[in-house]
């Protein structure tokens, strides 16, 4: 408990709630638009696909910064969301919307990519059995894809954890309130005596991008060997 100072376990515990809420709110819009882009014809489907992946084009202050133009307290949605008292700019909420639009893209691809895995025929049998479109994907697209799903939140809990450029264009790099690991390490690389803050963090951010890289190859191994019926 005494290898890392407070305001290092401070940026830690704030880096897993950002990248956990991230995560979760962001995993049901995933799960939809995965399976849009994977099963649906619709016009604009290019333009939702370039959309979903403009995150990983994009640098990540451009997005920041549209994001405080849209969300902030003067912006269309954030004027609107602050009249009920929603505040994203500059708060831990704002990190966490900052963190799940960079981790989106990874989410989508991960579970677009289990759900084109899965034969269209079992679907079809099961409607022809008289099962509703939402009883077909819960009894049976829901369980084949749930690895990718699983492997999909893995990799966007690890993209959120790490993400930086966005955050702190968005939320700024306020202690205890939006400081997580990747703008702490910044914040001790700034002040003298701070790199042995800074590395102790760094090994933090590698063990846990490294297990999150294991957990969705070892998922994504149980998929194929699924789809392969071993």
């Amino acid at each position: 408990m005494d290898w890392l100072g407070p305001e290092e376990w401070r940026a830690v515990a704030l880096s897993f709630r950002v990248s956990l809420w991230a995560t979760l709110v962001s995993l049901p819009l995933g799960v939809l638009t995965a399976y849009a882009l994977a099963r649906w014809s619709f016009p604009g489907k290019q333009v939702l696909n370039g959309l979903v992946h403009m995150p990983l084009i994009l640098p990540p202050v451009v997005t920041g910064y549209l994001l405080l133009l849209t969300f902030g307290t003067r912006g269309p949605v954030g004027s609107f969301l602050a009249d009920f008292g929603i505040v994203f700019a500059f708060r831990w909420t704002g990190a966490a919307l900052a963190a799940g639009v960079m981790a989106f893209p990874l989410m989508v691809r991960a579970i677009r990519l289990s759900l084109e895995a899965v034969d269209p025929k079992l679907e079809q049998a099961g409607a022809t059995l008289g099962a509703s479109p939402v009883w077909v994907f819960v009894s049976v697209t829901l369980p084949m894809t749930l690895p990718g799903i699983l492997a999909g939140a893995i990799l966007a809990f690890a993209k959120a954890m790490g993400e930086f450029g966005a955050t702190i264009t968005f939320v700024s790099n306020i202690p205890g309130q939006t400081r997580t690991v990747p703008s702490a390490i910044y914040a001790f690389l700034q002040v003298p005596g701070g790199e042995d803050s800074a590395m102790r963090l760094v090994l933090v951010s590698v063990v846990v991008a490294m297990g999150a890289l294991i957990m969705s190859e070892l998922v994504a191994r149980r998929v194929a060997a699924r789809v392969g019926g071993r």
